[in-house]
């Protein structure tokens, strides 16, 4: 789970999040740049968490999307898995 929880699309989001957040607490107005900024975030958090579940599903080698960043090692993963 660790190697999860640390990967650096999580971080690179929760880093991008705590900016956002400082942001908010200078009392600017909420602008569309600002909301566009936080779709921005929550969209990359989504992808972050789409390819941590990609991996893990490939690792316990079920089915993953074509579209998928991890789409063709599937079985260098599943081998991975299985060796430690």
């Amino acid at each position: 789970m660790r190697k999860y929880l640390f990967g650096t699309g999580i971080l690179t989001a929760i880093t991008g999040g705590l900016t956002l957040m400082r942001g908010l607490r200078e009392n600017e107005p909420f602008t569309w740049r600002m909301a566009l900024a936080w779709l921005s975030w929550g969209i990359s958090l989504a992808l972050a968490i789409g390819a941590i579940v990609d991996v893990r599903r490939a690792s316990r080698g079920e089915l993953i999307a074509n579209d998928s960043p991890v789409h063709g090692r599937e079985k260098k993963l599943l081998r991975r898995r299985i060796e430690s």
